[in-house]
């Protein structure tokens, strides 16, 4: 890339992640720093029970350009990511699992991508995604019928790494989806219908260091109820 962006807003959607966040929060300010004009961090503490919104809190001390936002209980990945989407203030966006499985330094992939192609949204896909064969076969399946009911031909529906115009949060009609998996099925549905246009770029996948809630049966009977409740709505 051969000059910075001038803002880009990174959320960063935390549970029990105190052995990540400060890690993880320091490698996107220095990635940051070197290729955006203006930017800001926000660390979207959900209800965490470890001390992950204490030592957000002890970054945001030091740099103005890092927030925290708490939620007082855990409402899960989807009201995370609503938290950071709807709080974002510069004209990009961009967000990351705060968990280690990404690095934020490829943004820059997603940057170029979008000023050569114009597109109003950059979605990463797992260039070989770092899970049991299981997860790998659960995500296969709910993308077939994603597909197949909302016609949204996409190689990675839920990668965890995403570059996104403001515009298109100003825009579409409010997400809807909190716990469950459906979050990003339903952002990408709604993006697709508005006519938005949306690229992909292969990004690299690492390893999560815990277990985390989406391959819990709970969670994928709620992704399915609400993927067919949006699907009804849409008719």
């Amino acid at each position: 890339m051969n000059k910075k962006i001038k803002e880009l807003s990174v959320f960063l959607p935390s549970y029990n992640e105190d052995s990540h966040v400060k890690s993880t929060t320091l490698r996107v300010r220095d990635t940051l720093n070197k290729i955006a004009e203006k930017w800001e961090i926000i660390i979207v503490n959900d209800g965490s029970k470890d001390k992950t919104g204490e030592i957000a809190g002890s970054l945001l001390k030091k740099d103005k350009r890092i927030r925290l936002i708490e939620h007082k209980i855990n409402r899960g990945y989807g009201a995370a990511l609503k938290s950071g989407l709807y709080n974002s203030k510069y004209n990009w966006i961009s967000f990351i699992d705060i968990d280690g499985q990404f690095d934020f330094s490829e943004v820059v992939r997603l940057i170029d991508a979008q000023k050569k192609t114009g597109a109003d949204m950059v979605i990463g896909y797992y260039k070989k995604r770092a899970v049991p064969f299981y997860r790998k076969l659960n995500t296969f399946a709910w993308q077939i019928v994603v597909n197949l009911l909302f016609g949204l031909n996409v190689r990675d529906i839920d990668c965890g790494f995403k570059l996104i115009s403001k515009k298109v949060i100003d825009t579409l009609p409010k997400l809807e989806s909190e716990r469950g998996a459906f979050i990003s099925s339903e952002f990408l549905i709604k993006a697709k219908k508005e006519g938005f246009k949306i690229v992909e770029v292969g990004v690299s996948h690492y390893p999560a260091t815990r277990r985390g809630t989406g391959a819990r049966l709970d969670v994928i009977i709620k992704s399915f109820v609400d993927l067919f409740k949006l699907w009804q709505k849409l008719r």
